[in-house]
């Protein structure tokens, strides 16, 4: 007996011990505060911004003066007067199709052209005088007008085997060289006048009531990516296209803009009606599937917490982004460290906190 009785002695010891560790330790920790501590981020009040509207397109340059040089007639390249890259003036010669027999026609028909003028000046004289019938007069008189035309027809042709520049410009690469074979509408090489530029592109005809020539616009190609170009919209077009229901516009691009035709460009248009928009820095909007938001810092029983907002955002300008929906002007939000935050979190607000160092 005296055996079970220490043996119940001794677990009672080491459960009164056990049980005394365990309400030591549950009453430590029901001592301690498990409240999370304060975030420290930076703000930014949501303001009022007038911004102007502008409407965003996508359009290709061109030259106000710019042709592909082709043939209207076939033959054998002779002579290639111009080297690619080259300015020529309008007129200039550039290249000659072989022309012998239009040559040996020419002059053959101004032979025939002389000697009908002789006849014609000379059967002039004697119709005055009566000495030939007014039958022959005429007959000289149509001889000699038909030489004229078929020496003009000549001279045509003639021109057909030579391709002058229609107006001054920059040649492209010729693609012909002497011996080759040409047929009508084989490319010989391309004409641009970079002195003036133009702008084709479309926009949605929704935006039809807002355009009018003389409108502002920002332009911006990859081969220059840090430069930005202006132009002009100077003629919207007087049809929306049925199949995709865009409507077209042209542009007059700034003199000494560098840039070539062909050359893809990105638009900005400005439509001249500013609006007053509520406006935040983009570093407060957080962007997700579900939504983009904004924490909103209010005062809870003294206290600084963080409150999710969900919002509309629209566009960024200048590190600012506007806010549609979702937030009114004068609101406070969080614009650095909300990787840390969440609803309700206690904040301390610093300023001088930054992105970067978040």
């Amino acid at each position: 007996m005296r055996a079970y009785a220490t043996a119940a002695l001794l677990l009672l010891v080491i459960f009164g011990a056990i049980s005394a560790y365990l309400y030591r330790q549950f009453t430590t920790l029901a001592a301690m505060d498990f409240t999370p501590p304060p975030v420290t981020i930076a703000t930014d009040i949501a303001r009022i911004e007038q911004w102007q509207s502008d409407l965003s397109a996508i359009g290709t340059i061109r030259a106000v003066r710019g042709v592909e040089l082709s043939t209207e007639a076939s033959g054998e390249v002779i002579a290639v007067a111009v080297t690619s890259g080259r300015q020529v003036t309008s007129g200039e010669l550039l290249v000659t199709l072989n022309d012998k027999l239009e040559q040996a026609s020419r002059e053959n028909q101004v032979a025939n052209l002389e000697l009908a003028r002789l006849l014609y000046e000379r059967d002039q004289q004697l119709v005055k005088q009566k000495s030939i019938p007014q039958s022959q007069y005429d007959r000289s008189r149509a001889d000699l007008e038909s030489a004229i035309a078929q020496l003009a027809e000549t001279d045509a042709r003639l021109d057909n085997k030579r391709i002058q520049a229609p107006f001054s410009g920059t040649v492209g690469i010729v693609h012909v060289r002497v011996g080759d074979y040409v047929e009508p509408g084989d490319r010989i090489t391309t004409l641009q006048d970079l002195s003036e530029l133009e702008l084709d592109f479309t926009v949605p005809a929704r935006h039809y009531a807002q355009l009018r020539q003389g409108l502002a616009i920002l332009v911006k190609v990859d081969a220059f990516p840090e430069a930005t170009f202006h132009a002009t919209l100077q003629a919207v077009d007087a049809k929306v296209d049925p199949g995709t229901r865009n409507l077209l516009l042209r542009a007059s691009l700034d003199k000494g803009s560098r840039l070539l035709p062909g050359m893809f460009a990105q638009l900005s248009i400005d439509l001249d009606a500013p609006r007053e928009l509520v406006t935040v820095p983009e570093t407060a909007v957080t962007y997700s599937l579900q939504g983009d938001t904004v924490y909103v810092i209010e005062e809870s029983e003294g206290a600084l917490i963080a409150t999710p907002q969900v919002v509309r955002s629209g566009d960024t300008r200048d590190g600012r982004t506007v806010i549609l929906e979702g937030l009114e002007e004068g609101t406070q939000v969080a614009t650095a460290g909300q990787n840390k935050l969440f609803r309700g979190a206690p904040v301390i607000v610093d300023e001088s906190v930054k992105l970067g160092t978040m």
